[in-house]
Formats: structure tokens, C-alpha cells, sequence
């Protein structure tokens, strides 16, 4: 990941700024039921107005497949956004054209607008040149504060950054910096946390973290398959079994080049996945034919605790078990409090990123305790699969043209 530029290297006094940021906010009857997204971009919104820009704000809303869809309007949104900022916000019936240019006219340095839904437009999605040109005569500058974006090549998160000077926002940066801490320049030794329900949908991060941490633990569904590939019986768990030889390269890959795989010791099974169903504790080598893997044990839990106290640096993307539906999240919870103690400890850097990964920390009770916590998902999980993301090299880039 190259270098980027920040608000510190852009005087916006009197300028107007174009700011994508990530406001698609989950909702339920017309109120939005986690309001995280929203209150990382504060730091953004209120820099730029303190120093007296025109701040115009982009972004998406759900997928309205390049057409107007009054339910995925950001409309509702620009009262939780106000609240959050304390001022109020106009919102504009469009992000290009007449209504978002007289919107923005109107406005004082310092004050805030909310455009509508970009993803209203099909030419967005497709990254059209022309569609770019015409967002870009709105503003000044361009600011990107939207990490969980960043892997669309889309015109608010990409293209927009080779017609205006582009900068990172507070959050961009902030996200940006940890991930470098993480990966690319960590503390070793490193551990990554690995779990989710297949190893299909990972197979390209596993590949790309063998070659960057010392140790890969492996929860959730996942670690079934790789017990199977083992040679162990899994019952009736979710398994990959057709990825068994897939499995079996993975762990020769890591022996070949100095990672350790961590899988559980023991597993938490039960005969049927509802919550408060019958349970019990046994060996990773003895599940019983009638039942399925649904958490990692207590031993397992606690020798995931004692190589993380060995380690400098931990990455985490999915639970270890079945974290949503007790007791089957004792194992997830026990690990993420663990981490969390490491990290207030000052004794480990602690990143964590992907929905599902958000959701067990929070069930946890510690997603403020880590170092950072990304609300990112498919960008999240790129960034760790070593892919190059399109929003980031675009800040990374050179100026494209110099302030107007």
C-alpha cells in the first residue's frame, strides 16, 4: 500500500469539497438500527466545515440498480447525519445536475450538504468517464472517507479521484494506518483469526496470509473441512469435503514456509443448532456420527489465549463458532475477550474487519477494546487477500490537477 494524501496536505478554506463517505446504514421502518458508519465520519465533516469548506457529501444507498427507488433514498438519513453533527443539513433530490449544484450554491462556508443516492445513476456503477466530469464540476476537492467502498472502481470512490486533488479523510487514514500496522509493517509475531462457515470463500486471504503472519487460526465451519482433510470425523458439520485435497495444500503450503495452522483441541457439538439445545464438550478427534462441530471447546479457547499472549499483532475476520445462537458462542466470546485484554494491556495490535467479525465483538462486548475495527467487508477481506484496491490507489496516485 503506497503512500496517500491526507486533509493535512490540502488547505480547504473557501473550497468546495466533494466527500464520499459509506452511509449505507443498516434500517428497520425507516430508522437505522446501527448508527457506527455514520459516527466515524464525524471527524471528516466537522474538520472541514470548522476550516470553512462547502462539505457536500456522497453516497450510496443499497442497490438500486441505476434507477430512482424512493425506498433507498438517503433522504431519511439526513436527519440521523444532522443529529450526529449537531447542524442542519440540506439534502439535494440528486448528486448531479441542477439540484445538487443550487443545493450546494446555497450553502455558507462551513455547512453541510447530503446528495441522493449515487448508485441512482447507473453510469456509478460503471465507473463512466462523462458521469465523473459532471460530479466533479460540483466541487473543488475530492476527500474519499470511505475504507468499505474502496474496492469498487465506481465514480464516487475512484474516478472522481483523477479529476479533482484527492485526499484521504480522518477515517481513510485512521483505517489505512492500522492496516498497514497490521500486514504490511507489523509487530511480530502475528497471528490472524480466520473462522466463517466455508473455506471456498477464503481460499484466496488463506493463500495470501501464509506468506505474511506466523500463525493462522482457523474457527468456524472452516475448521471443520480442514479436520476432515486431517483425517478426522466431523459428524454431521458443515464441511467442504470436496475441498479436502484443497486443505491438505493449504497445511503443506504453511509447514513449507514457517506458518503454523492452529485447529481446535476440542469442539462444542450438539444433535441439533437452535439456541439452548443439549451440548457437550469433546475431543477434535472424537465427534459423534449423529452430531455437528458448533464452537470451539474450552481447551481449545484457552490455548488460543495462550498463543495470543506469545504474539505482537492480531488480524481477525470471522467468528469461531456459531457465536449468534448461545451456548455455541462461549468459545468466540472467550477468545475476543481475551484479545481485548491483550490490547488494553499495550502487549498486542489488535484489527479486526468483516460484518459477521463486527457483530461477534460487539456480541463480546469488547469491538471498542481492540486497536481498531473496521465496518468494512468485501473491502476488508480484499485487503487481506492482497488485492489492490482501486479507491486507495486512486489517493495514492499522483495529483491529477491542482486545486481550482
Amino acid at each position: 500500500m503506497a503512500g496517500f494524501r491526507t486533509l493535512d496536505d490540502v488547505n480547504v478554506a473557501g473550497k468546495t469539497v466533494l466527500v464520499r463517505v459509506d452511509l449505507n446504514v443498516p434500517m428497520k421502518d425507516g430508522r437505522i438500527t446501527d448508527d457506527l458508519r455514520i459516527s466515524r465520519i464525524l471527524p471528516t465533516l466537522h474538520e472541514l466545515s470548522r476550516k470553512g469548506a462547502k462539505v457536500v457529501v456522497l453516497s450510496h444507498f443499497s442497490r438500486p440498480d441505476g434507477k430512482p427507488v424512493p425506498e433507498m433514498s438517503l433522504k431519511p438519513v439526513a436527519a440521523a447525519l444532522a443529529t450526529a453533527l449537531g447542524s442542519s443539513i440540506p439534502f439535494a433530490e440528486d448528486c448531479v445536475g441542477e439540484p445538487a449544484q443550487s443545493a450546494i450554491d446555497k450553502l455558507r462556508g462551513g455547512g453541510v450538504v447530503l446528495l441522493e443516492n449515487t448508485r441512482f445513476h447507473a453510469e456509478e456503477e460503471k465507473n463512466d468517464l462523462a458521469f465523473a466530469k459532471r460530479m466533479a464540476e460540483l466541487g473543488d476537492i475530492y476527500v474519499n472517507d470511505a475504507f468499505s467502498c474502496a474496492h469498487r472502481a465506481h465514480v464516487s470512490t475512484e474516478a472522481l479521484a483523477h479529476l479533482l486533488p484527492a485526499y484521504a479523510g480522518r477515517n481513510m487514514e485512521v483505517e489505512l494506518k492500522h492496516l498497514q500496522a497490521a500486514l504490511e509493517k507489523p509487530e511480530k509475531p502475528v497471528a490472524a483469526v480466520i473462522g466463517g462457515a466455508k473455506v471456498s470463500t477464503k481460499l484466496e486471504l488463506l493463500g495470501n496470509l501464509i506468506d505474511k503472519v506466523d500463525k493462522i487460526i482457523i474457527g468456524g465451519g472452516m475448521a471443520n473441512t480442514f479436520l476432515f482433510a486431517q483425517g478426522r470425523e466431523v459428524g454431521k458439520s458443515l464441511c467442504e469435503k470436496n475441498l479436502a485435497d484443497t486443505a491438505r495444500d493449504i497445511l503443506r503450503d504453511a509447514v513449507t514456509r514457517g506458518c503454523a495452522i492452529i485447529l481446535p483441541d476440542d469442539v462444542v457439538v450438539a444433535r441439533e443448532f437452535r439456541q439452548g439445545a443439549p451440548s457437550k464438550v469433546v475431543p477434535a478427534e472424537r465427534v459423534p456420527a449423529d452430531q455437528m462441530i458448533l464452537d470451539i471447546g474450552p481447551v481449545a479457547a484457552a490455548r488460543l489465549g495462550t498463543i495470543l499472549a506469545d504474539c505482537k499483532t492480531l488480524v481477525w475476520n470471522g467468528p469461531l463458532g456459531a457465536f449468534e445462537t448461545p451456548p455455541f458462542d462461549a468459545g468466540t466470546v472467550t477468545v475476543a475477550r481475551t484479545a481485548a485484554a491483550l490490547t488494553a494491556s499495550g502487549r498486542l495490535l489488535s484489527v479486526a474487519g468483516g460484518g459477521d467479525t463486527v457483530a461477534a465483538l460487539r456480541h463480546a462486548g469488547v469491538a471498542e477494546e481492540f486497536s481498531y475495527v473496521s465496518t468494512a467487508g468485501g473491502a476488508f477481506l480484499e485487503w487481506l487477500e492482497g488485492k489492490e484496491l482501486p479507491g486507495v490507489a486512486a489517493l495514492a496516485a499522483p495529483a491529477a490537477v491542482a486545486a481550482k
